[in-house]
């Protein structure tokens, strides 16, 4: 069982995903079903994710033992699927397993009330499948199978309220995204396999010479994995599909967005990282990138009065920090003295925002979820006393929003200061942009708490009660993560996150076991 791991990883919620819709006279089992297998599922990448951080990158063949055909000559050609699992892989998977989890728990009680649960259900494990095969495989081709399938689970989850045409219109358009980012990447392929007849990316960043052709290949890789993590100018489709999205399937959506932002860390640093010359320039733009996404998606949010679109704007924000700290790495990175001084950090720090993020904008959707639950209407204008009546889902709410806005001792404030003391020392405009960002997102935020859940409560809702046990138990379950994370910052890091970094940075690990 051990030695088939990655497949098991792979196997099971696909065996969940294709198994729940038997289960359609029976939306509690189907339910239960789901839970169990994202369980189960969780368990399993947590196995696989000691064997990796313990023993180094894991390389799995399905069919064969070896990771390629040896010809006679002594020369090994990776022809077969191949998953190459290193720690920055194991990183993502976690957070996936562990969202994917979260969302169907919170989901038990939330769209208890909906119709077609098992079709939902599969579709979460189906998203799950998608993710984990883009963290884990070795392959560019497969990357783009397993994009697809996560881009089509997630349309169909983001217009699942079909009986709404927002919901429809969200669909449609998430759907249209994912696939002109997925054409891109389709061509892209065709123009790396042109040249050098494999698409293994280990393969391939041995033999890459960054030629025209290879050039234009980056481009479409960076420019679709950019828009599929809601860079700006790229970031039009997030609002709606966060927004219109079941509150249980904005983490595992969440995980899936940074999937994309892990493909295209991948594509910088492992697949075109071998030609020197590039990686200024590549960081440079990231970081620009950065900055531009995190300042116009939180002057976005400041203006919003939909509870749910207002934190989608924040989710852009966010993104900017990501992209910003993995940029001033790669900027550095040619410079040993350099990236030992700071970069390796701002790298660090980047990466760590990444579940930082995902932990504790997974928990404010899902607060803003069940807000909608009780008073079913996401305007904050119509909102107001609500912490009397919902007084864990407001705590929850607090621990969110200090979290986000990088306050001190939550995870947010862990990962940011690692950002702004990196980002200071490349260019302190950078640092100054992403601190005055977080200014302003504690600004929304109070304005948030200040509408929905202090003031006078709302007559319409004197009879409003707490959500149910398995909603809040999601929710206190990420507020426990965001400050476990902030407490404890050092033990994710060294165990998780430098790790992640160095599996990036050091991408001969990655191409070693090619002769």
């Amino acid at each position: 069982m051990m030695e088939n791991l990655p497949a098991l990883v792979i196997a099971v919620p696909l065996l969940g995903a294709f198994t729940t819709p038997l289960l359609k006279k029976r939306p509690r089992g189907a339910a239960l079903w789901a839970n169990a297998i994202a369980l189960v599922t969780l368990g399993l990448v947590l196995f696989l994710a000691k064997e990796v951080l313990s023993s180094g990158t894991i390389l799995y063949t399905f069919g064969a033992k070896e990771p390629g055909l040896t010809l006679p000559s002594g020369y090994r050609l990776p022809v077969r699927i191949i998953f190459e699992i290193d720690a920055m892989g194991v990183f993502m998977a976690i957070s996936a397993a562990l969202m994917t989890f979260i969302g169907a728990l919170y989901s038990y009680s939330h769209l208890s009330r909906e119709n077609g649960l098992e079709k939902y259900y599969s579709l979460i494990l189906l998203l799950e499948v998608g993710i984990l095969g883009m963290v884990l495989t070795g392959d560019l081709f497969n990357l783009f199978v397993f994009l697809e399938i996560a881009g089509i689970a997630g349309s169909a989850l983001v217009g699942f309220r079909n009986y709404r045409g927002e919901a429809s219109e969200a669909g449609i358009k998430y759907l249209m995204v994912s696939s002109v980012a997925s054409l891109m990447v389709l061509f892209s392929i065709g123009i790396l396999y042109a040249q050098y007849d494999n698409l293994n990316l280990a393969y391939l960043a041995k033999h890459v010479s960054f030629n025209v052709p290879d050039m234009i290949a980056f481009g479409l890789l960076f420019s679709s994995f950019a828009v599929k993590c809601g860079a700006v100018p790229m970031h039009y489709w997030v609002p709606d599909a966060y927004t219109e999205v079941p509150s249980g399937v904005n983490p595992p959506l969440l995980v899936s967005t940074y999937a994309s932002l892990y493909a295209l860390f991948r594509v910088s640093f492992t697949l075109f990282a071998s030609v020197s010359w590039t990686l200024e320039r590549i960081g440079w733009v990231m970081s620009i990138l950065g900055v531009l996404t995190m300042f116009i998606g939180v002057t976005m949010a400041l203006v919003q009065h939909d509870v749910k679109r207002l934190m989608s704007y924040h989710a852009i924000s966010q993104t900017g920090y990501m992209l910003l700290g993995v940029g001033v790495g790669l900027t550095v990175l040619h410079d040993p003295t350099k990236f030992q001084e700071f970069g390796r950090a701002a790298m660090a720090g980047g990466i760590f925002h990444i579940i930082n993020h995902i932990i504790y904008k997974g928990l404010l959707l899902m607060t803003a979820g069940a807000l909608f639950y009780v008073t079913g209407t996401r305007d904050l204008d119509k909102m107001g006393g609500l912490a009397r009546r919902m007084p864990y889902t407001a705590v929850a709410f607090i621990v969110g929003a200090a979290a986000i806005s990088g306050l001190p001792p939550f995870n947010g404030f862990a990962s940011k200061i690692l950002i702004y003391e990196t980002s200071y020392r490349l260019n302190p405009l950078l640092a100054i942009v992403a601190m005055v960002t977080s200014v302003l997102t504690l600004a929304s935020f109070v304005k948030v708490f200040a509408s929905a859940f202090l003031g006078p409560p709302v007559r319409e809702y004197e009879s409003v009660r707490e959500v149910p046990k398995p909603m809040l138990a999601s929710m206190l379950t990420l507020a426990v993560l965001c400050i476990l994370f902030g407490l404890f910052p050092n033990v994710v890091l060294n165990k998780l996150v430098y790790p992640a970094v160095d599996a990036l940075v050091k991408f001969t690990a990655y191409t070693g076991w090619l002769p």
